[in-house]
């Protein structure tokens, strides 16, 4: 585009020289002003990056995705390129789903599926991710046009409705069945869905479509009082669902959504939200390409915690840095159906798990035993040499030093018997003796 308007700028400047009439000047300045002015706003138009076809471990400045495929040549992960096959769903693009979001969109994820039905409003701008200029904008749209000129190598999906409505809660669930960015995929269209929502009733919501599908999902939050957060990994059937330890406040029968305050809103900080999605993307890339350890349930907070501050117990607190994790397993009395259905699956296939476990045990220590001692052979020559034999041979080790050295400090290994004191040269034996010293310095 930049090459067509400079050739119409030269065209310009021709036709102005072969015009023989000067009166058509002022117009032909018009337009040449016109045509300079679409150029500046061509090149003040920030520049979008091509897609890259195969993730590269090359370091250059023009690699998006060298210092990710670094963690594989460290030995972090076995195969970083597998993240692009991997399919996320995020609820809620708010503090911590925004941001958690660009994370994964600038680590290269395959696929994003955004959900919210909120718009962009001036009193998210203290919060990271969203701009001024996009405010009135649905929150799924405006992230999708941030996230794309970020990586535009991620599918990116939004859904713009209500997850808590029949027919929102129809059209949730039809989308994590959709199978169109992995068809051979087993299980459903998604490997992990997010759960970044700020009420209770979402959190059912996204815990009982996840229940019916026997899909993983991560929970997340922020405290009222924006000092705290939590994460939790849900497994349906393995850990405790949604239902499983309801807040005492909703066990009670106490409906949330009376507890709101009119004119009074919850407290925010982009600190403490970063932290929390930060704690989430990083059990999210370590679920997902099979490094380090999950975290089960990093907090011990509330899952009202948004609204019921009175209940909270101390979780990650950002005024001590505190990060507490727990296992939290399934309620057997549970009043959701579906997580007792996953809970009986979860049971059922218990043997056979501990066989492949125990199988997968004997077969890494076989594979120990095959390699031999560790230093029988190495490019550094290395060797362990028993004590004994060094003994049997007669070998001794010299303590003596060369010719012109001499040691400063007693050897460490003898015993250094204490020197026994001296008798006093001189000892006072006669006390008038004494005495008559002290008068005579009274006397001077």
């Amino acid at each position: 585009m930049e090459a067509e308007l400079k050739e119409m700028l030269k065209d310009l400047e021709s036709l102005k020289s072969l015009l023989p009439d000067p009166s058509h000047l002022s117009s032909i300045n018009k337009l040449q002003s016109r045509v300079e002015h679409i150029t500046n706003m061509a090149y003040s138009t920030p520049m979008r990056r091509s897609k890259v076809k195969d993730m590269s471990a090359e370091v250059v400045d023009s690699n998006p995705y060298s210092r990710l495929m670094a963690l594989q040549r460290m030995g972090i992960v076995n195969n970083y390129e597998r993240i692009r096959e991997f399919s996320v769903a995020i609820v809620g693009i708010g503090g911590v789903g925004s941001v958690a979001a660009e994370m994964l969109t600038r680590c290269g994820i395959g696929r994003l599926l955004l959900y919210d039905y909120d718009k962009v409003e001036l009193a998210n701008m203290n919060r990271l991710f969203f701009r001024p200029e996009q405010v009135g904008m649905t929150k799924t749209d405006a992230a999708v046009q941030t996230l794309s000129d970020i990586n535009p190598d991620v599918v990116l999906e939004s859904y713009t409705f209500n997850i808590t409505t029949v027919q929102g809660f129809d059209t949730f669930m039809t989308s994590l069945r959709t199978k169109a960015f992995g068809p051979s995929k087993e299980g459903n269209g998604v490997d992990l869905v997010l759960s970044c929502v700020d009420n209770y009733e979402a959190r059912m919501a996204v815990n009982q479509a996840c229940n019916e599908l026997n899909q993983v999902w991560m929970e997340s939050g922020v405290s009222e009082d924006a000092v705290s957060g939590h994460i939790q990994l849900l497994i349906p059937g393995e850990t405790a669902c949604f239902a499983c330890a309801p807040p005492l406040v909703v066990a009670s029968g106490v409906d949330e959504r009376t507890l709101k305050r009119e004119g009074v809103c919850a407290a925010s900080l982009p600190t403490t939200m970063g932290v929390v999605a930060g704690l989430l993307v990083q059990n999210t890339l370590k679920l997902l390409l099979q490094f380090g350890n999950v975290s089960p349930y990093l907090n011990t907070l509330s899952v009202l915690d948004e609204l019921l501050p009175l209940f909270l117990s101390q979780g990650y607190n950002s005024l001590k840095d505190y990060f507490p994790t727990m296992e939290m397993k399934p309620n057997p009395h549970c009043s959701n159906g579906a997580c007792l259905e996953r809970q009986k699956e979860f049971l059922l296939s218990k043997p056979a798990r501990d066989a492949a476990a125990a199988r997968a045990r004997m077969e890494a220590e076989a594979a120990l035993v095959a390699e031999g001692p560790l230093h029988d052979d190495n490019e550094w020559n290395i060797s362990i040499v028993d004590d004994s034999d060094v003994e049997a041979s007669g070998a001794a080790i010299s303590d003596a030093l060369p010719e012109g050295l001499t040691r400063e400090l007693p050897s460490a290994d003898h015993f250094q018997k204490p020197q026994a004191a001296e008798p006093s040269a001189t000892i006072v034996d006669d006390l008038e003796e004494l005495k008559k010293q002290l008068e005579a310095l009274n006397a001077d």
